[in-house]
């Protein structure tokens, strides 16, 4: 599942939201937001300010197969 979609999950959690509220929220115009779903090209810094728009939490892990450990 790409990124593109959890975020769209996520926007019909919260209400059904669309790409142009959650550009507003974001401080983005609506075809630069729709522009980084269709390419589902987001930086670190993105995600961080969808999820503070949406009400979430965003963490990036990185886990080692064979123990477990999260980096």
């Amino acid at each position: 599942m790409g990124m593109t979609e959890k975020i769209r999950i996520l926007c019909v959690k919260r209400g059904n939201m669309s790409e142009a509220e959650l550009a507003r929220r974001l401080g983005i115009s609506p075809q630069n937001l729709n522009n980084k779903m269709k390419r589902d090209n987001f930086t670190e810094n993105d995600l961080k300010s969808i999820a503070d728009a949406l009400d979430c939490t965003y963490s990036s892990l990185f886990t080692l197969n064979d123990t477990g450990e999260t980096v």
